[in-house]
Formats: structure tokens, C-alpha cells, sequence
């Protein structure tokens, strides 16, 4: 059972009163204590409706962000990662900025030992385009990890039969 110290901090989970943003909104993210500090592992966090606008045609684009993370001290709260998420409906921006402005926002927020960010975007005009980025703490094995896996990203893509 959680004790109010340990949560605190969190206010977007069990509130009645959520409120949903249509503008970037990077301050509604929240961390929780990891209780496992001592194990590496992985969180994936998987976003089938992402919604964001074309900065020049003001167009949605739809897709899929997945998000993987080896938490070190803090965790984001996944509620609060949901609106967060969702407040990307409003904002303009091109697919390689998103994933990697939310990565970037997440690593300023918790720190991990390593995370990626993988958009999978719906095509428009015939074309999908599906941006990568990832981060491994500086000094420890998780830059070698993230060295690696960005070399060896997508060297075996998916059969694409959902777009």
C-alpha cells in the first residue's frame, strides 16, 4: 500500500476534475518514486492515437508513439503522460520534432539511464514517415546501449499491413 508521501506529488490520477489541454502542455507531466532503484528494466508506454498538426498546412497527423524507458530515481505517471500526450493535438510541429521533443521533455523530467521514442505516423499524400531518437546516460553502459541501438535500428522493419 502507498503511503501520502509517496504520492504526493501526483495530482492528474483519481482526479475528477481532469482537465484536457489542446496546446503543448509540458508541465502536466509527474514523476513517482521508482521502488525498484536497484533493477534495470524496461516501461513501455504504447500511444495509438497521437494527434499533432503539420506546422505548414495546419493538417493533423496521426500515430502510433511508443516509448521505452529504463527508469532510474523517478517515473512519469502515466496518466499525466496521457495528457501530456494528448496536448500535442494543437501543436505544430514536423514528426522528427515531436519524438524528439517529447524524449527530451522526459529526460528533463526523470532522468532515465536510457529511453527512445518511436513515432509511427499514418501517411499522408502516400507517404509514412516513422522518426527515432534515443538517449543513454553519458558515462554508464546506457550510452553504449543507445550507441548500439540506433545502429541497429529497424534493420528488420514490420510488415506494414496497418496504414
Amino acid at each position: 500500500m502507498r503511503t501520502d508521501d509517496e504520492t504526493k506529488d501526483i495530482t492528474q490520477l483519481g482526479s475528477a476534475n481532469t482537465k484536457y489541454s489542446y496546446d503543448y502542455m509540458p508541465e502536466v507531466l509527474e514523476t513517482f518514486v521508482n521502488k525498484h532503484q536497484e533493477n534495470d528494466y524496461f516501461v513501455k508506454f504504447n500511444c495509438p492515437e497521437f494527434t499533432s498538426l503539420c506546422p505548414i498546412t495546419g493538417q493533423p497527423d496521426f500515430a502510433t508513439i511508443y516509448i521505452s524507458y529504463v527508469p532510474d530515481v523517478k517515473m512519469v505517471e502515466s496518466k499525466s503522460l496521457k495528457l501530456y500526450l494528448f496536448s500535442f493535438r494543437n501543436h505544430g510541429d514536423f514528426h522528427e520534432d515531436c519524438v524528439n521533443i517529447i524524449m527530451k521533455d522526459l529526460i528533463k523530467l526523470m532522468d532515465p539511464k536510457y529511453i527512445e521514442v518511436w513515432g509511427k505516423f499514418l501517411p499522408r499524400g502516400g507517404l509514412s514517415i516513422d522518426p527515432y531518437c534515443n538517449y543513454g546516460r553519458k558515462g554508464t553502459v546506457w550510452e553504449k546501449v543507445a550507441f548500439d541501438r540506433m545502429v541497429h535500428h529497424d534493420m528488420y522493419p514490420e510488415s506494414i499491413d496497418n496504414r
